[in-house]
């Protein structure tokens, strides 16, 4: 069976059965209502079979027919591969933009201070952050690569482990001299700061779980200051607002720097969670990929030290 000669038709019956609309659908296209219907109707005659159940009134003036629904998942699937295709055409020797996704604490505590260093390893290629607290669909968002923070398994992603991570309370040198915390039961006396960025996913770690762990009673667990942005939890520690119950790879640097400091130090928590580089199995091909997931796992090996 041959496909037609163009993939306008395509586009523009795929874009009409989204919308329910040839209006919608022109606008997407950048062309004329008319010309989408006369396209949709082109690619009708060609199968010998309709594609809408057209109605003069109503919010939805098209609704696909049940051949069109079954046909739909393997046309969008084809035009996704059609357009990875073309960055791979348009990579060239491996420089260009590459699409990156992090969450918008892991950007700002940990791979911004260390852009300068990507940028010297890999000079040709320009990075371009979407920021986002929660997962994005890599190929409608035309994403690369990205950081996410888990247990390790998304649908139709690649994931290498590039940290682990401990979980320990921090506070302000300024707090820590004005409230002695020599134990974890001195923590009812301060105020506890959450972390709500990933509230309810199971395995991150809260206060709850902590003073559990530790055995810890006569502290109220669910009460204090409720952040949802693991950066701002860790500023709010740096500002006196309380005591954080911080992840290390966040709060490597001010730990470095004395922004904050480690409580109990003998204390050892590890999240059930991890960082993972994540990117579609069909683009692991790609230079400029490849020399950005290296450099990651480069700096991860290295303990993300800044120079």
């Amino acid at each position: 069976m041959k496909l037609p000669v163009h993939l306008n038709a395509l586009r523009a019956f795929e874009a009409s059965a989204r919308y329910r609309s040839f209006l919608a659908a022109a606008q997407e296209l950048n062309v004329t209502p008319a010309a989408v219907g006369q396209l949709v109707r082109g690619l009708e005659e060609w199968l010998g079979t309709p594609l809408f159940i057209r109605s003069s009134s109503g919010r939805a003036r098209l609704v696909a027919t049940d051949a069109a629904l079954r046909a739909l998942p393997d046309i969008r699937a084809g035009f996704d591969r059609l357009a990875i295709g073309l960055e791979r055409l348009k990579e060239g020797a491996g420089g260009g933009v590459l699409t990156v996704t992090v969450s918008p604490a892991f950007a700002a505590k940990w791979l911004l201070p260390r852009f300068e260093r990507f940028q010297a390893a890999c000079p040709d290629t320009d990075l371009r952050l979407e920021t986002n607290l929660k997962p994005v669909d890599f190929v409608a968002q035309r994403v690369d690569i990205g950081v996410r923070y888990g247990a390790g398994s998304w649908q139709g992603l690649v994931a290498e482990k590039l940290m682990d991570e401990e979980i320990y309370p921090v506070c302000s040198p300024e707090l820590l001299r004005s409230q002695p915390l020599h134990e974890p039961g001195d923590l009812g006396r301060v105020t506890l700061i959450h972390d709500l960025s990933m509230d309810g996913h199971a395995g991150f770690p809260t206060w709850e779980a902590w003073l559990q762990k530790m055995e810890v009673a006569g502290v109220a667990a669910s009460r204090g200051l409720r952040i949802n942005n693991s950066a701002a939890v860790l500023q709010a520690a740096i500002e006196g607002r309380g005591v954080a119950l911080a992840r290390s790879v966040m709060a490597h640097d001010d730990l470095a720097s004395g922004r904050v400091l480690r409580l109990f130090p003998g204390i050892r928590f590890a999240s059930e969670l991890a960082y993972y580089v994540v990117y579609r199995p069909e683009s692991a091909g790609m230079p400029k990929l490849r020399a950005f997931r290296d450099w990651l796992l480069r700096e991860a090996a290295s303990g993300g030290r800044l120079l």
